[in-house]
């Protein structure tokens, strides 16, 4: 679930001056095996609930929730949970936020490199407060921090990490410096880019760094805000109340969306995942279902990720989609609606991150697109089942099962040549 909150323009050059000492003394980080890079935001999330209907101008009865978020942190979380062990780049500072997401970052058993500490830092947090039937009613974000200290200047010291990374997924909480840097690094050394958009608003930023996107994850306000951006119109409006996806066929939603989409795979954006809730996702693409896999030497297949992979290679064979040719190329749009799963829902908040986190997981592992948004959605309905953003662990017979399920009920929506 993602909240609309106030830009803040306030780069600050320097800021990793007293940080870091491996990377202060010019030491390059080495890795063994190659990971996925995540640069954006580690925030501390309070959710409060009541248990009654809230009147305004008084307390209400209800729990308090702290929980580790920021949807960068969540979906880096969420691949270590499945496997992988990607390396983050973030922004923290010694107060009681910051501490308390150190510490939990630290029992993941990730590196902790690449997140600046600094006391000067104020930790970003978030408070949403929800209504009765768990949807946000209102939410204060103060993540001002993530621009000013996450600089070109300290994403830049991680460069030579990029080298043999499978993808960066960078988040919008970055400037748009800070994003152009990555985008441009990841671009050089031949990484492909994740854009995760994280809020309306702040999607607007895809304007300056989509020729090096490869994926963006937009919901439906977030693709029309970037449509718009993009196109430099404001010709695309979001959905109106009665048009609203729930009163909507899918194959109705799709054609509403539709001319947004293109404008992003026009404007170079490969692979466009319209999530949808409820309603699942949409999977746009030039080329065909398998148009991009990592290449084997950048996968990783080391326990867990070996697993899944062998698993949902056998739940889901590849190539087996009707309508699709060996023939498909680049100049071809596919769209594919994939369906979201029953579940018990607890808390939605981390559904979006963990269904990024499976997908990018399930990428890295060597699964193709369709694979990977199976088990992407498979993975958001552990997350909503659940209090905390991310599970605290993942069942690989539930997920390859789940997965499975997906898609085997996906439907092709769209198919035909740009040209």
């Amino acid at each position: 679930m993602k909240i609309n909150i106030s830009e803040t323009s306030n780069p600050h050059h320097g800021a990793y001056t007293r940080l870091h000492p491996v990377v202060a003394s010019g030491r390059e980080l080495e890795h063994e095996d190659p990971e996925a890079v995540i640069i954006g935001g580690m925030v501390l999330d309070i959710h409060a609930t009541p248990s009654v209907h809230a009147n305004p101008g008084t307390t209400t009865p209800g729990k308090v929730f702290y929980m580790q978020g920021g949807v960068a942190r969540n979906v880096a979380e969420c691949m270590s949970k499945l496997g992988a062990k990607p390396y983050m780049i973030s922004a923290l500072g010694f107060d009681m936020a910051g501490n308390l997401l150190l510490e939990q970052w630290k029992t993941t058993g990730l590196s902790k490199e690449g997140i600046l500490k600094n006391k000067d830092i104020e930790t970003p947090v978030v408070c949403n407060i929800f209504d009765v039937n768990g949807e946000v009613a209102a939410g204060v974000a103060s993540v001002e921090a993530l621009e000013k200290y996450l600089t070109p200047d300290w994403i830049l010291r991680f460069k030579s990490t990029l080298l043999s990374a499978p993808v960066l997924m960078v988040d919008a909480n970055l400037s748009g410096p800070s994003l152009e840097a990555s985008c441009r690094m990841a671009a050089d050394a031949g990484c492909p880019i994740w854009f995760e958009p994280v809020s309306v608003t702040k999607s607007r930023r895809i304007s300056t760094i989509a020729k090096y996107v490869t994926f963006a994850s937009p919901n439906e306000d977030e693709l029309i805000a970037m449509a718009n951006a993009l196109s430099g119109s404001g010709e695309f409006h979001p959905l109106k109340e009665n048009h609203k996806k729930d009163n909507l066929s899918t194959e109705s939603l799709f054609q509403i969306l539709k001319p947004a989409v293109l404008v992003l795979l026009e404007k170079g954006i490969k692979v466009v995942l319209v999530t949808l809730g409820s309603s699942g996702v949409f999977l746009c693409s030039k080329g065909g279902p398998s148009c991009f896999k990592i290449p084997v030497a950048k996968t990783n297949r080391n326990n867990f990720s070996g697993q899944l992979y062998n698993a949902v290679m056998h739940n889901c064979p590849p190539n087996c989609y009707s309508g699709f040719s060996e023939h498909d190329r680049s100049n071809r749009v596919f769209a594919v609606h994939l369906p979201s799963l029953p579940a018990s829902v607890v808390r939605l908040t981390g559904a979006g991150d963990c269904l990024v986190g499976g997908t990018l997981s399930s990428i890295c592992a060597g699964l193709d697109i369709m694979q990977s948004v199976s088990v992407g959605i498979a993975v958001a309905k552990a997350a909503v089942e659940v209090e905390s953003n991310v599970p605290s662990a993942f069942s690989l017979a539930v997920i390859a099962d789940d997965a499975k399920s997906v898609f085997c009920h996906a439907k092709v929506l769209f198919h035909q040549s740009m040209l």
